[in-house]
């Protein structure tokens, strides 16, 4: 469709991104402001602009890198040209889907709804969705893989735990392997988040060994003190050869922030950010680190989302009233 554009029309679409992308990092202030506002623009004529994607982490006693980064780019206009053309097919779309309702559904198809299938696992594209880490980052030795189980039909995520502590003087724990789904991202590098405002359960399909997973809802807080939070809850897999299907409703999830269960607790926000202060779900991961050193291998056939309209709890936890009146 773009190469059909006349001249006019490019530079409207062009003009219309820009405007966009200037918008949404318009709360941003300072030196991070120019940084996030020409990130998008200039990323796509940039290869290896996105290398560190989620991990800065650098180890206690390594130096730090002093190549300057203006040095480690690799400018390609052909290649900046290609990825325009692609990012402007992706705002064409989502300018159509915003046209017809939420999510691209008519307004009433999307209040039947009752599920939903956010991953399945038939292809090596549907894997490339998702990135794998382990504590090898922090100087561990655990191994973890990702790759298609029998006949293309799921993900087989396996590996060997290790809680040996890396000799660095500073790191006292170690040993966990995670596996965590790519942030969504709109056309021109635009933040997105989920709307499960629908729904009151995280419905998967599993087949594990035996070995507890936590279960991590990550979100992108506006706060930096609250970078760190996770929403968490814990998967029981019973292991043999038979899969199970586990309903974990949302209200079970409870607030952590670097490893330690928060005092204050409250639900998560499942629908997207409406205001300043709103958490919105940005993806979703899994976690092993029970402490137990050996194998290990889950296999995940699709992670999707349920409305069980016999499910009324509001949230499992006590919560506390801030300020409250003598």
């Amino acid at each position: 469709p773009i190469n059909c554009l006349t001249g006019s029309e490019f530079f409207k679409f062009t003009n219309m991104a820009l405007t966009a992308t200037l918008l949404n990092s318009a709360y941003l202030g300072g030196r991070c402001c120019r940084r996030k506002v020409l990130h998008p623009l200039l990323g796509p004529l940039l290869s290896n602009s996105m290398s560190k994607l989620y991990s800065s982490y650098r180890r206690p006693g390594s130096q730090p890198e002093k190549k300057p980064t203006w040095q480690n780019i690799d400018f390609s206009f052909k290649k900046g040209i290609d990825v325009l053309k692609t990012q402007l097919s992706m705002l064409k779309k989502e300018t159509k889907d915003y046209l017809i309702g939420p999510g691209g559904h008519p307004f009433n198809q999307y209040l039947l709804e009752q599920t939903r299938v956010l991953w399945e696992f038939r292809s090596q594209e549907d894997l490339n969705k998702w990135v794998i880490s382990s504590d090898v980052e922090i100087g561990g030795k655990s191994e973890v893989y990702l790759k298609l189980g029998r006949n293309n039909q799921a993900a087989l995520l396996y590996g060997t735990l290790n809680t040996e502590v890396p000799r660095d003087g500073e790191t006292k724990y170690s040993g966990y392997c995670s596996m965590r789904a790519k942030p969504p991202v709109g056309s021109f590098a635009r933040k997105k988040y989920y709307d499960w405002s629908n729904f009151n359960s995280l419905y998967l399909r599993v087949r594990g060994d035996g070995r507890p997973w936590m279960i991590n809802i990550y979100t992108d807080p506006y706060f930096s003190h609250q970078k760190d939070d996770l929403y968490n809850y814990f998967m029981f897999t019973r292991g043999g050869p038979y899969w199970e299907e586990i309903k974990i409703p949302f209200s079970k999830f409870f607030l952590s922030s670097r490893g330690r269960v928060q005092d204050d607790q409250h639900p998560i926000w499942l629908d997207k950010a409406s205001f300043i202060y709103t958490l919105a779900i940005s993806t979703l991961g899994f976690t092993i680190g029970d402490k137990v050193d050996g194998p290990f291998q889950l296999e995940i056939d699709f992670i999707g989302l349920l409305n069980d309209r016999a499910h009324t709890e509001e949230f499992a936890y006590e919560t506390y009233k801030k300020n409250p009146e003598v």
